[in-house]
């Protein structure tokens, strides 16, 4: 009789780690984890890969709406959690960087055309799908529009795309649609300066960069044009930041730049952007972030909070900036993640993708099984029983062949969780699915206590079953790591732009944040720094003084630095 109840006890037990091993449904969850986990459109030329970008983001009656570059639509959302796709042949959504704005009753939309001149096109229902030319034949062809209406009703539009030629910026007569006067040169690049202009994915190479993808705010007085550097490709993809008491200048360069800067983490890249002010007030940054491996233009959309300070500076707030954060506030969750460099083991790999890649923090890379049939699995081992409160599953497109849109493309699979790698748990049941959902993100109904993983496919839309990463977020229940300590930090005397530091290297497993600013209460840029203790920063502008500090994390929470460190 002992020995029955004892075993009633540790069944009990047992059963009670995974009493609620259960996701939410999406229409409750509340929050969300970047990329944004859009059924993101194949691309109609080879190779096969998915692309979006460029996104603009209004607040139309209380709804938003989300256009991005080579998309075939648009996408819906009254929450910024939920999406749904609107589909239109009204629009021309094959052309890059679409800007709207709201005027009245009234959505206008525009895209990038050629020399021969745009059209802008207007609807008072985009949830319909259905629009109308309002302006066949607008005299100036343009490559990254963003239309912007003044709080006294004038409307302006702002464009420019090149490593040689400006950002400008011209009124619009609201009637009419048609340009008054001569365009405004607003500013160019000064890569000599910013460093955050300067090409490649740590702004170390020479090249001119790629002035493009302005984008227009207004706030408490103040207009704030923001401008993409250095290009779309790059991880270093960013917006830069001019302040103004006029629409159309003069423009002075912001003490804050880059404005909206993502540089590392799973994926990097906060670039192209448009800003907008949701129905609570708070204000969002819809970005552009980069794979690039694929293609130069293999691409997704993130959203951060924004956040406008009393001496005329804004910042995006991109620090664990693709980790899970609540909605509508923007505030993070503190989940950590806790499969970064765990334990893989999968029922088959091929060579040049091997299971590690599914949990090293690197979108550019991923595990492939052999094979798309549904006795592929995968299993992560958090090395101990940790709690789960979060699960973004992101596939890769390895040996595709799809070109556009279609019924038939959607992943199913189940994910089971176990504390003995024995004895299984359903947590998650996609079997059923028949969204296409990439970027599967799924927050638990409550935290589940587990150590071992397991993914097992049921259907891929085609070619094999691969994941770029299996992101487990919670608490690893163990202590936080050591602050970093013996920070040393140089300023280039030559380059002025470029900044390394280096701090003593910890006993165990440690990530960093370094953060920093042009005042010491103002440390509004972030670097991630995973898996070392040194980075060499090349971003700054080299008229201003910095200063710094170091968060340190791991799977059990953050230390945040206590020095700062001034840098002149």
């Amino acid at each position: 009789m002992l020995r029955y109840s004892i075993t009633i006890v540790l069944l009990m037990a047992f059963a009670n780690n995974f009493l609620f091993a259960q996701a939410l449904p999406l229409t409750q969850q509340t929050t969300i984890c970047n990329p944004l986990n859009l059924n993101y459109r194949f691309c109609l030329d080879t190779p096969s890969r998915r692309e979006a970008a460029d996104p603009t983001i209004i607040n139309f009656k209380n709804d938003y709406f989300l256009f991005a570059s080579k998309s075939g639509g648009y996408w819906q959302s009254s929450d910024l959690v939920q999406w749904k796709f609107i589909a239109t042949r009204d629009l021309p959504l094959e052309d890059y960087a679409p800007t709207a704005v709201v005027v009245g009753d009234t959505v206008y939309f525009m895209a990038s055309s050629g020399k021969d001149g745009s059209k802008i096109y207007k609807t008072a229902d985009p949830a319909s799908g259905k629009w109308q030319i309002a302006n066949n034949n607008f005299p100036i062809g343009l490559i990254d529009p963003c239309l912007f209406l003044d709080d006294d009703g004038r409307l302006y539009l702002y464009y420019g795309c090149s490593n040689i030629n400006p950002i400008y910026g011209i009124e619009l007569d609201r009637k009419t649609l048609m340009p008054i006067g001569k365009p405004t040169e607003c500013f160019n690049s000064h890569k000599e300066e910013y460093g955050w202009e300067r090409s490649g994915d740590y702004n170390e190479k020479p090249d001119a960069p790629w002035i493009e993808g302005s984008w227009m705010t207004k706030h408490n007085g103040r207009y704030y044009l923001q401008y993409a550097a250095p290009g779309t490709q790059f991880k270093s993809y960013c917006d830069g930041m001019y302040v103004s008491t006029n629409p159309l200048g003069p423009f002075t360069l912001a003490n804050n730049n880059p404005f909206s800067y993502k540089p590392e983490g799973f994926i990097a890249g906060a670039g192209h952007s448009s800003t907008f002010k949701d129905k609570y007030g708070n204000y969002w940054q819809a970005s552009t972030m980069t794979i690039s491996v694929k293609h130069m233009f293999e691409r997704r959309i993130g959203l951060f909070p924004v956040t406008f300070d009393t001496t005329y500076n804004a910042y995006v707030n991109t620090r664990f900036g693709d980790y899970p954060f609540y909605m509508p506030t923007g505030i993070s969750t503190q989940w950590m993640l806790l499969s970064y460099n765990k334990l893989v083991s999968a029922s088959s790999f091929k060579q040049e993708h091997p299971p590690l890649n599914a949990v090293d923090e690197n979108i550019r890379t991923y595990w492939s099984a052999k094979t798309g049939n549904n006795k592929e699995w995968m299993i992560v081992d958090l090395y101990k029983a940790s709690t789960v409160n979060a699960i973004q599953l992101n596939f890769a497109e390895d040996n595709t062949k799809i070109p556009g849109r279609s019924i038939d493309i959607y992943y199913q699979y189940k994910i089971e969780c176990s504390n003995d790698n024995k004895t299984w748990q359903l947590a998650i049941d996609k079997s059923l699915n028949k969204e296409d959902a990439p970027h599967d993100y799924m927050q638990f109904i409550k935290p589940i206590k587990a150590r071992y993983w397991r993914i097992k496919n049921i259907h891929v839309p085609d070619g094999n079953f691969a994941i770029s990463d299996f992101r487990i977020f919670g608490n690893g229940g163990g202590t936080l790591p050591l602050k970093a300590e013996e920070v040393e930090i140089v300023r280039d005397s030559v380059d002025r732009c470029t900044v390394y530091l280096k701090w003593r290297l910890a006993k165990t497993p440690t990530n960093y944040y370094v953060r920093y600013g042009t005042a010491k209460n103002k440390l509004y840029l972030n670097y991630e720094v995973l898996n070392s203790n040194e980075v060499t920063i090349h971003s700054l502008n080299k008229e201003q003084s910095y200063y710094f500090t170091i968060d340190s994390f791991n799977e059990n929470g953050v230390q945040y630095g206590t020095k700062t460190i001034y840098v002149k």
